[in-house]
């Protein structure tokens, strides 16, 4: 930040620089002194009443910034020149430091703008390349990226690979891999070779241009707590307005005070009994608080948001693709022969069907490349499974592709698939004519990072449930593994609604995680609901938290985060109305003086506002404790290992 590009601290720099002038003219005996410290309150407190005089005739309504221009005039009318110019230059200055506060958070948006790219390379059927600007450019254009740029506009690679930092959208340091037709987005750098891709949105519906709009909407979203500050600011001003004139009039006759005395008390009694610490007691912990989430690929759209959180009492989650992967792997594999033909087969079989069971399937046994096996016809039978014929032989794959009756009258066999279904895992049978060849168990395994996410909350006395389409083998399986609470399988999107709003009568607070179409209701019934930011727009649009990078340990960090903030904001209340208070009562026995209201005052603001902003630093790691794990089984294990 360039300092001088900043009219609180330009304005906080002449008024110390008058004042300053001031003290020495007068320790001087110089004349002019008095001049000079009005000089300073002006400069210093012209932005300040400014805004009050604004706000009282346009909203009727009374601030801090007038009742500190009224103490400021009023040191002055009783000669306490230094006084107000003092007054002025410390409460200039907690403005300044807000200001800082608040550039400092949008420091992200900031951030994000300057990576959107403005102008891209369209790429025509010629094989030309025109440099156009983003906004030009219409669904399924053709665009190239060179090496090193950055991706002007959401899309689809149709190059066979590429290498992409998703930093500014994920927050994730680490490039991220791309395979043809998987989808790439604005303002993402290409840290690899140069890769055409096809414009799949309009510039202003992208993912970047999304995360703006959020984090803009964020900073104007206040807290409760800041809401109800703003609301009881307008009255606590004005019983100051009423109370000082009865503290000048009333005490001469009641206590014996001289008049002198009374109007000094009185104005003593303006500077201290300003809400200024008050005031400033929430925002700005909460801006530096949405800025750190910003950094750290989190979205939150709002400080109230944020506040909920806090209070969360119950997280549910979706699981496909929040607490799994979303892609299922091949855990077992069981042949029942060494013929090494059978395993080509299955695999050449498996490559010429797009089914995530079958890349699963390929993925793990490895592409076959000989000409033999590419050349094989594959039919696909819906509820079967996959068929071919092959050296005479028929040949058969899939979850029906041999006959369970034959499977229970081998009692090894039958007790295998009765495992790996308890386990919840898809059992895939792969036979020749009528023999069976090999059974192989499918499982979409938890994230790495879930089972560690379930245990916090659970830590935390957060009731843990999943809510999911998904069979009761496969919710159970999963459930387990993760040490979830509760689970409830085979729901319908109008079932996850119910359950969320059951949840939210028995809790209260509570919160929905999820990723696609069908959890769209649960996330917007939910208090809180928690978009992954892999998931559908139209997740991302109903929720109140993104998860860019659709990790669940962002989910813990937001959670410490909230816990963080209701933490700094209660010690900023607790600290501003405890000053209060001693300076209004130090005042009344008559040892406080106006130099020390004015330092006592304006420093406890000063104090707030730097107490607010260590939520700009990151959270420290959590301690692990090994001991208090889930420990997933050794078939989870070995899946994540292959």
């Amino acid at each position: 930040m360039e300092l001088f590009k900043r009219k609180a601290f330009i304005s906080t720099i002449f008024c110390f620089v008058f004042m300053s002038l001031g003290f020495i003219f007068t320790k001087l005996a110089l004349p002019f002194a008095p001049f000079l410290y009005l000089l300073a309150i002006g400069i210093g407190g012209f932005k300040q009443t400014k805004e009050g005089l604004t706000e009282l005739f346009s909203d009727h309504t009374l601030n801090v910034d007038l009742l500190m221009a009224l103490a400021a005039i009023g040191a002055c009318l009783i000669g306490n020149y230094f006084e107000g110019a003092m007054l002025t230059f410390i409460f200039c200055l907690s403005g300044a430091l807000e200001e800082y506060t608040t550039n400092k958070s949008q420091k992200e948006i900031t951030a994000l703008m300057n990576l959107q790219p403005q102008r891209a390379l369209k790429l025509f059927e010629s094989g030309e390349t025109k440099e156009v600007d983003v906004t030009e450019l219409t669904i399924n254009d053709k665009v190239f990226v060179p090496k090193g740029a950055a991706i002007p506009i959401d899309g689809q690679l149709t190059s066979p690979v590429a290498t992409i930092d998703e930093a500014a959208i994920s927050g994730e340091s680490v490039p991220v891999e791309k395979q043809q037709q998987d989808p790439v987005f604005a303002g993402t750098l290409n840290q690899g070779n140069p890769f055409t891709m096809t414009v799949t949105k309009l510039s202003s519906d992208t993912v970047f241009a999304k995360i703006i709009q959020l984090v803009e909407e964020a900073q104007n979203t206040p807290t409760k707590t800041a809401s109800f500050i703003e609301r009881i600011e307008n009255t606590y001003v004005k019983l100051v307005l009423l109370s000082v004139p009865l503290m000048i009039l009333l005490p001469p006759f009641l206590a014996g005070w001289t008049w002198e005395e009374s109007f000094y008390r009185g104005m003593v009694l303006l500077v201290v009994a300003s809400p200024c610490a008050l005031v400033a007691s929430a925002t700005p912990a909460t801006l530096a608080a949405l800025s750190n989430a910003a950094k750290n690929g989190i979205l939150i759209k709002g400080g109230i948001h944020l506040e909920q959180l806090a209070e969360l009492k119950a997280v549910a989650f979706d699981k496909t693709g929040t607490l799994t992967r979303g892609k299922p792997i091949v855990t077992d594999s069981f042949f029942l022969t060494d013929d090494p033909v059978s395993k080509n087969v299955l695999v050449a079989m498996e490559s010429q069907t797009t089914h995530p069971l079958a890349e699963a399937i390929t993925t793990h046994f490895g592409s076959q490349s000989t000409k033999e096996f590419q050349q094989l016809t594959v039919e696909e039978i819906t509820g079967f499974g996959l068929t071919t014929n092959y050296q005479g032989s028929q040949w058969h794959v899939g979850k029906h592709a041999y006959s369970l009756a034959e499977i229970k009258k081998d009692e090894k066999l039958a007790s295998l698939v009765e495992e790996l279904e308890k386990q919840g895992k898809t059992v895939i049978f792969f036979s020749k004519e009528n023999e069976l060849l090999a059974i192989l168990g499918l499982l979409d395994v938890p994230k790495t990072n879930a089972a560690a996410a379930i245990h916090y909350f659970n830590e935390s006395a957060i009731h843990t449930s999943m809510i999911t389409g998904d069979n009761l083998g496969t919710a159970k399986a999963i459930a387990t593994q993760v040490g979830l609470s509760a689970f409830h399988a085979g729901c319908t999107p109008e079932e996850k609604t119910a359950l969320i709003k059951q949840e939210q009568i028995k809790y209260q607070t509570n919160a929905m995680v999820g990723d696609g179409v069908n959890d769209a209701p649960a996330l917007a019934t939910a208090t809180l609901g928690i978009a992954m930011g892999k998931g559908t727009d139209i997740a991302i649009d109903v929720a109140d938290l993104v998860l860019m990078n659709s990790d669940l340990d962002k989910l813990v960090y937001s959670h410490r985060l909230s816990l963080k903030l209701k933490r700094i904001i209660k010690q900023n209340i607790v600290f501003s109305v405890g000053v209060i208070v001693l300076l209004i009562l130090s005042n009344f026995l008559q040892f406080l003086n106006l130099p020390f209201g004015v330092i006592g005052h304006e420093g406890s603001t000063i104090l707030v506002i730097l107490n607010g902003l260590r939520m700009l630093q990151p959270l420290a790691p959590l301690k692990n404790d090994d001991s208090k794990r889930c420990t997933p089984c050794p078939l989870y294990q070995a899946a994540i290992t292959h």
